[in-house]
């Protein structure tokens, strides 16, 4: 029959009994029943479960059941979008929560942006170059701002050439989703003339402002990353913060990360982890994130600062 399959069970002397057509159970549930129950769950519950029979496909498309995975305070922080949060109105709950996973919307003046993870639905944020406090970052002979194309903000910041390295963002604790490990990443690439990076590694950190937060060293570069790791000194060099980055037989891809290196991103840009928080209850407080290259001596320079992301972290 249409939407079932049969369940076998066997009784107390062990033969065979039909336990009936689960999917035609399930399809004489009521759909707002079935709707209430997908609400509890997550979003990709939602979907997997949506292909068990066509009642759960219908109640999969409720509002109901998406309202509940949309943040609570996701109309007011809409509204303060450069357009009033008209760009992401949408026919449907379902509709507006997929908009905001793949559409980062622009708020606070143009200096973050907001979006939801798309398999829990908590939020993401990422603070704007702009937003960053960079040493000597308006100091034209060092710094200067300019627009690309596949930015989501209108500045991003292009290092031409400094010895102290030192980018910083904060965020209020309160803006994110409660019971939330999240992560923070330094958004960048490269120039063609980038240099500097191949043999000091950078320091970074997440956490709370005023409270002893514990360092690691990254590469900026991921072919000075590629030798660190099997203890190889510099040598020649193909070029870093490609598309496609060719480390000896290796390639570095979307997806792919080297110990303490840089990731590709879908869209093009590099990033770098910087730490890890647990949001647990939201309380009022200032996180920190941190990256710099102080204690080389050497000058660097060429890479773009898109910004820092602070977004939850699945496993």
């Amino acid at each position: 029959m249409r939407g079932g399959f049969l369940k076998m069970e066997r009784d107390k002397h062990g033969s065979e009994i039909h336990g009936g057509f689960v999917g035609n159970f399930f399809e004489s549930l009521p759909e707002g029943f079935v709707a209430n129950a997908l609400a509890l769950t997550t979003p990709r519950d939602v979907c997997r479960l949506s292909l068990v029979c066509s009642i759960f496909r219908s109640a999969a498309e409720w509002d109901a059941v998406w309202e509940k995975f949309l943040p609570p305070d996701y109309q007011k922080i809409l509204a303060e979008a450069e357009d009033g949060g008209g760009s992401v109105r949408c026919g449907s709950k379902k509709e507006m929560y997929l908009r905001l996973c793949d559409h980062p919307v622009i708020i606070d003046g143009g200096n973050k942006s907001f979006s939801l993870d798309k398999k829990t639905g908590k939020k993401c944020y990422m603070l704007a170059a702009r937003d960053l406090s960079i040493i000597w970052g308006n100091t034209p002979r060092y710094w200067r701002w300019i627009s690309v194309p596949d930015s989501r903000f209108t500045e991003v910041a292009e290092l031409i050439s400094v010895c102290w390295l030192e980018v910083n963002g904060k965020v209020n604790t309160s803006v994110l989703s409660t019971n939330t490990k999240y992560a923070s990443y330094l958004v960048y690439k490269s120039t063609s003339k980038a240099y500097g990076f191949d043999s000091q590694p950078a320091e970074v950190s997440t956490g709370i402002h005023g409270v002893e937060t514990e360092k690691k060293t990254v590469f900026l570069d991921p072919e000075a990353s590629h030798r660190s790791e099997n203890n190889v000194g510099p040598g020649s060099r193909l070029g870093i913060f490609g598309r496609l980055i060719r480390l000896g037989s290796q390639t570095l891809t979307s997806g792919s990360a080297r110990l303490n290196g840089p990731k590709m991103r879908p869209d093009g840009w590099l990033e770098i982890e910087l730490g890890e928080y647990f949001n647990e209850r939201g309380e009022e407080g200032e996180l920190d994130m941190s990256m710099m290259e102080v204690k080389g001596g050497n000058w660097k320079g060429g890479i773009v600062i898109q910004g820092i992301e602070i977004r939850p972290k699945v496993c």
